[in-house]
């Protein structure tokens, strides 16, 4: 009798394969093994994940909110020195008319602290502005951006006109105020116009 023919029934029984432990499915050579209950998925090209997303201002941009914190505070500063100047030119035109009354030069002074109050007026308003989009650069949206680039223009082109202003009369310091106005506009407007400003104000907000 011999044990070697494999159709001898006497035989040993055939080798059978090791049974897999309970719980871990065998896997191919070369294939990692997976965590029960936890399958694989597969990454989703062209999705970033959050932490990819920009969440972190572009210096370009943060530059440009500092200028208009700068440029509210010049406006600011502007618009109480106008305002004591049209409320002095009502005191000396009501002073004037008490002493020799209503002539031209009280006539002339009332029209001036009103313009001049109008003046005030407006550039607290702009300082207003000027603060709002300050702030709203954190959560704003394209809104903030446009309104912030046409204010950049404006300021600049404001600085142009203050400049052939300031080359006609031969004012230094005419020049020096224009050419801020022209510096700080330009750089809100480029900061806005570059693709860094664009993709702040349009990255996704949760």
């Amino acid at each position: 009798m011999s044990f070697g023919d494999p159709n001898n029934p006497y035989g040993p029984p055939p080798q059978q394969p090791p049974a897999a432990q309970y719980g871990y499915p065998q896997t191919p050579p070369g294939v990692p093994p997976q965590v029960p209950g936890y399958p694989q998925q597969a990454a989703y090209p062209g999705y970033p994940t959050a932490n990819a997303l920009q969440q972190t201002m572009p210096g370009l941009v943060t530059t440009a909110r500092v200028l208009l914190y700068i440029v509210a505070g010049a406006q600011v500063l502007i618009g109480i020195f106008a305002l004591l100047g049209a409320a002095t030119l009502n005191d000396a035109s009501n002073a004037s008319e008490d002493t020799f009354g209503d002539n031209a030069f009280s006539d002339i002074g009332h029209d001036g602290a009103g313009i001049v109050l109008v003046i005030a007026l407006l550039f607290l308003g702009l300082a207003a502005l000027s603060i709002t989009l300050g702030v709203k650069f954190s959560r704003g949206g394209q809104g903030i951006r446009v309104t912030t680039m046409v204010y950049g223009i404006l300021g600049a082109l404001f600085g142009v006109l203050i400049l052939i202003g300031a080359a006609g009369a031969s004012s230094s310091a005419a020049l020096v105020w224009a050419l801020m106005w022209i510096g700080f506009g330009g750089v809100m407007a480029a900061a806005m116009i570059a693709p860094s400003g664009s993709a702040w104000f349009n990255r996704p907000r949760y």
